[in-house]
């Protein structure tokens, strides 16, 4: 039993340490010996963990929406409508470095899965994860099912626009406004 927890800890270390990489030098620089080094471990030990470059993609990029699917499940079902559904959204926002560091791993490895058959399933079920999100708040907002799924692919696609723009922001500079549009948009939805 200890040998397969610290197999997972180990797991979880090497995929920390592969997001900071993608996230601080780009998909270029993941490598083996670059994780190990973040990681402060032996190349022989990620290969252990993680024995291709494939496991590695793939592990840094479910992690990071394990840790958003974490967050999100953790927002208390039982606040007031609107709060909840603010909540959930602004999750998806990278509003602080941990998110910030979330989304490059994700655009990282969301590019590079586009030509990458063994990382293409991941990248898939993140997107649904997040378009089930947005009709979750959609369906929490009461927005008739008939226009659920096109209100979800609205809402996804701002969620994206939003989160690209916010990520880019100055040192500093407040993304305040993004929740703002995101909440007039929510108003929006859920007065039609």
């Amino acid at each position: 039993m200890s040998r397969s927890i610290d197999l997972e800890e180990r797991r979880r270390t090497v995929s920390a340490a592969a997001c900071q990489v993608l996230a601080r030098d780009g998909l270029g620089a993941l490598s083996v010996r670059n994780v190990a080094a973040e990681a402060g471990l032996p190349p022989s030990t990620v290969r252990y963990a993680f024995p291709t470059q494939a496991s590695v993609r793939e592990h840094a990029i479910a992690s990071v929406f394990d840790r958003t699917r974490e967050r999100i499940d953790a927002i208390p079902g039982d606040l007031p409508t609107r709060e909840w559904v603010r909540r959930v959204l602004v999750e998806l926002l990278p509003l602080d470095d941990e998110r910030v560091v979330e989304l490059d791993v994700y655009l990282a490895l969301g590019n590079a899965a586009l030509t990458d058959a063994e990382l293409r399933p991941t990248l898939d079920r993140v997107v649904d994860d997040v378009r089930r999100w947005c009709e979750r708040v959609l369906e929490v907002l009461g927005v008739p099912e008939a226009d659920r799924e096109y209100e979800a692919c609205r809402l996804h696609a701002l969620l994206d626009g939003l989160a690209m723009h916010v990520a880019r922001l100055a040192p500093g500079e407040s993304g305040d406004w993004a929740i703002d549009v995101l909440e007039r948009h929510v108003d929006g939805v859920a007065r039609s």
